[in-house]
């Protein structure tokens, strides 16, 4: 991939120390955003079907979803948790995309 360098500056950065939320938690959210993880080891129960629904159907997010995290985190919480399954869904179909440019069969 000729932006290599920058796609692991984004992981980085996003996975860094510097966040609210753990990083053994924002991982486990990429991971399951980006379908490698079913199980939600390391996340939440709540925050995992949150980033199911971010990750496969963001435009279903409701006020009231958000409402109910906000319960048990912290804005920038969740914040941190919506951006990491963001890209963890744009990296699964940058794989799939290019996994299909190179004629392999889905998963």
């Amino acid at each position: 991939m000729p932006y290599r360098s920058l796609h692991e500056r984004l992981i980085a950065t996003i996975l860094g120390p510097s966040g609210v939320t753990g990083a053994e938690v924002r991982r486990a959210a990429l991971e399951r955003a980006k379908g490698m993880r079913a199980a939600s080891d390391g996340l939440p129960k709540d925050l995992a079907g949150y980033v199911d629904t971010v990750a496969r159907h963001a435009y279903k997010v409701t006020d009231a979803d958000v409402a109910a995290l906000q319960r048990g985190h912290s804005d920038d919480a969740l914040f941190e948790i919506t951006v990491v399954a963001a890209v963890g869904a744009a990296l699964h179909r940058l794989d799939r995309g290019m996994a299909a440019l190179r004629g392999e069969e889905p998963d």
